[in-house]
């Protein structure tokens, strides 16, 4: 008896994550100049605004010492190395795991290339209202892991239970 075919051939769209995070990375370094300046996209709403970011999400640990780039890096290497693993043993048919997956790899890794390669994160997408509300500025690489995480949450909460018991 042949093995199902596992979840891993939806690696494609975490390489579709990869290029499209870092060629829209590389476009922000070299359309947004100076760094900090917002270009409207949308007023009171949507800017592109060039940041860096040496820590996580929300900038947490960003003015540390240093050591948080390979804190950062080794545990980015580490949750992809995971759920590589997760994505095998997964079914193919299983889009319901097998693309929220896929999605938080190709973030993880993508912003693990910016700290293997500049010791910082580029981020670009700055969402905000007016002067009341700002978010912090994030890329592509965290749209997908964002919408990774929330999608495998919702199809976990969501999803039939199996009337066996299972």
């Amino acid at each position: 008896m042949s093995p199902k075919p596992s979840a891993l051939s939806w690696l494609w769209l975490t390489a579709v994550v990869l290029v499209l995070d870092q060629l829209s990375k590389v476009w922000a370094v070299h359309a947004l100049q100076p760094e900090g300046v917002p270009h409207v996209v949308i007023p009171g709403f949507l800017n592109w605004t060039l940041a860096f970011n040496t820590g996580a999400a929300f900038s947490f640990l960003a003015s540390s010492a240093g050591w948080q780039r390979w804190f950062f890096a080794l545990l980015a290497l580490v949750i992809g190395v995971v759920l590589i693993v997760w994505l095998k043993r997964t079914p193919r048919s299983d889009h319901r795991n097998a693309v929220p997956l896929a999605l938080i790899i190709g973030g993880a890794w993508g912003n693990l290339i910016d700290r293997l390669h500049q010791a910082k994160v580029t981020d670009f997408i700055h969402v905000h209202y007016y002067d009341t509300w700002n978010y912090p500025v994030f890329n592509v690489a965290d749209c997908a892991i964002t919408v990774g995480a929330v999608a495998l949450v919702a199809f976990g909460l969501f999803a039939k239970k199996d009337p066996a018991g299972g």
